[in-house]
């Protein structure tokens, strides 16, 4: 397996665990967020507004990381910069 199958192989694998676990653990710390929001404007209904406030504040910065790992998954499968560290590689030999 020369050097450029490997390193395509080595970046859509590593694409794949990115996008999945970037994709699934952001989904739970978002359920466990709304759960948390639901039992404390049951408990204080008086105070809902800054809870939901607080709620859509967190929930952004939650999905901002799934978008971040999206990001870097969409670089390592079209924008690799090891790809073109191998082809100056091999071009100077």
């Amino acid at each position: 397996m020369d050097a450029m199958t490997l390193i395509a192989v080595a970046s859509i694998v590593t694409a794949g665990f990115t996008t999945s676990i970037g994709c699934m653990m952001p989904a739970v710390g978002e359920g466990r967020a709304v759960s948390s929001a639901l039992t404390s404007l049951a408990q204080q209904p008086d105070a809902s507004a800054t809870i939901t406030r607080t709620l859509f504040v967190g929930l952004a910065m939650i999905e901002s990381t799934a978008i971040y790992c999206f990001v870097v998954s969409m670089i390592l499968i079209f924008a690799n910069p090891f790809w073109n560290h191998v082809i100056s590689q091999a071009a100077g030999k």
